[in-house]
């Protein structure tokens, strides 16, 4: 952990990283080639040349630090409720922050029930003053039970679209049981 990260943020980085393993090369996943759950594209997106058997845990704190916690605005997430931020920064490194980030909006808009709580939100993938205020507005609504369906709803999503994923490509289906062990909570 660098000397400046948030202690919240760094560990939501460890679980991921726990979650992601190490150096990964199996033929049948679509992702390819990855290490710390980082895929050769997104390295190289970021600069990184070498091998990547080779590529620095350093460097993929930083990577998940800026593409998938700062960068989606999840860090403001996990200050308002660690469990829904870093259940968005989990699916985020999973499926990508947009896909992350339409969850949370998508039920944000459903809990809405009368449209009177907070603006209805743009189903766009980005998290800006709005969607985070409706969040805000939820929350504090709703409160901790509230939280807990959050995270039950943003699971649902996120359980099915695995299955739509494997159902669209019958190769993926061998990970399905461990998405669903490892990247959905009970």
């Amino acid at each position: 952990m660098a000397a400046t990260e948030d202690p919240l943020i760094a560990r939501a980085i460890d679980d991921v990283l726990r979650t992601e393993g190490g150096y990964v090369n199996d033929p049948h996943d679509k992702g390819g080639e990855t290490n710390f759950g980082i895929t050769v594209a997104v390295a190289r997106a970021n600069g990184y040349q070498g091998a990547m058997r080779d590529l620095p845990v350093a460097l993929a704190r930083a990577i998940y630090l800026a593409r998938y916690i700062t960068g989606p605005k999840f860090d403001q997430v996990l200050a308002m409720h660690v469990g829904i931020g870093a259940e968005l920064i989990d699916t985020g490194v999973n499926m990508g922050p947009r896909v992350a980030a339409e969850f949370l909006q998508r039920w944000l808009n459903g809990f809405n029930d009368t449209g009177a709580r907070y603006p209805v939100l743009t189903v766009d993938g980005s998290l800006g003053k709005q969607s985070l205020g409706a969040l805000a507005a939820f929350l504090a609504w709703r409160g901790q039970e509230g939280a807990t369906v959050m995270l039950r709803a943003l699971n649902g999503l996120q359980a099915a679209r695995y299955l739509d994923i494997t159902e669209a490509n019958k190769t993926q289906r061998r990970f399905l049981f461990g998405w669903l062990r490892t990247r959905v909570a009970p």
